[in-house]
């Protein structure tokens, strides 16, 4: 088992899906002679050359409809987003083809691709570039939606996205890209909605996804000091929701935080205290908490842009909340 940054883990799925399957292609700005704009795709126009690793001009809408294309007619295609507040430029042939086409054919027409890039806020980008989309693509049937938070899980969900028959919104973090984690060697995939219990505990659950995973774990780890034991459940795939995961851990601890990087009103969250009150409602001791950023467009001062986001410190006090300690 190799340690490798977020960003080379991504690499690596490429790169093994790329050499194990020929359809597979990468398509974006910037993605073949720079490297990408996050050095995701280093070296692969090398090893595979300019017509599996294809620089586009700056149109999502457009380079998006050819993967929809290709895709429709048996290829494979990776379509990055430099970020996905871009991809709203593309949300046209993400929404209404790539979702849609294989219901509207009567399953005669698949649309395997996968459109990733990184999603949420970095620093002092602005509200143009820190927006959180998991729940708007979450919202659409057809489509498959992953956020991973660790670089293992960035591997192996890249993986299973590629060789989905279905089209995947992979959302990665931009601040999680120099993140170092422990990855499998080789043969490495990930079920498409199966949750992870990245720590166990007793007294209350954090439910999480994408960069929340590591901010829930530092808030967990800072309860351990005070005798308090949390069980932190990463969602990895935000469609299909892995609901049994979510129930037997809160079944355990009677007690849960939502925590989301996204803003409050119809986020995930809503859904999975939705689940949560519907199928586990007897079980709770508590009312369910929700932390997530602040609904406002993400401010450029970094004084206000650290208010607005989840952290740490909001975690603990919900948690302490939820036990009844605050």
């Amino acid at each position: 088992m190799a340690t490798l940054t977020y960003r080379d883990a991504l690499n690596e799925a490429l790169k093994e899906e790329m050499a194990r399957d020929p359809d597979v292609f990468l398509m974006g700005e910037e993605v073949a002679e720079y490297d990408g704009a996050y050095k995701v795709s280093r070296g692969l126009l090398k090893a595979f050359g300019p017509k599996r690793v294809v620089d586009t001009p700056i149109a999502e809408l457009g380079f998006s409809g050819l993967g929809v294309g290709a895709a429709m007619v048996g290829l494979r295609p990776v379509i990055e987003m430099m970020t996905w507040n871009f991809a709203l430029l593309a949300i046209d042939q993400i929404v209404n083809a790539a979702a849609k086409l294989r219901y509207m054919s009567g399953g005669q027409v698949t649309c395997p691709i996968v459109f990733r890039g990184p999603g949420g806020a970095a620093l002092q980008l602005a509200a143009q570039h820190s927006q959180a989309f998991e729940s708007w693509y979450a919202h659409i049937p057809g489509l498959v939606v992953m956020t991973p938070g660790t670089p293992a899980d960035a591997k192996g969900l890249l993986k299973s996205a590629i060789r989905s028959d279905d089209p995947v919104v992979f959302i990665e973090g931009e601040m999680l890209y120099n993140v170092r984690g422990e990855v499998p060697d080789e043969e490495y995939v990930i079920p498409i909605g199966v949750a992870d219990i990245k720590r166990e505990g007793s007294d209350a659950t954090i439910v999480c996804h994408g960069k929340a995973v590591t901010v829930a774990l530092k808030a967990a780890e800072q309860l351990a000091e005070e005798d308090i034991a949390i069980e932190v459940v990463d969602l990895r795939t935000i469609t299909p929701l892995d609901r049994n995961t979510i129930l037997t851990s809160v079944s355990k601890t009677n007690r849960c935080v939502v925590l989301e990087e996204g803003w409050s009103f119809a986020g995930v969250g809503a859904q999975v205290v939705d689940v949560i009150q519907r199928e586990a409602f007897d079980l709770l001791d508590a009312p369910i908490i929700r932390v997530t950023g602040a609904d406002v467009p993400m401010p450029y001062n970094k004084y206000l842009e650290r208010a607005a986001k989840i952290d740490p410190a909001k975690a603990v006090a919900a948690v302490k909340q939820v036990l009844y300690l605050t």
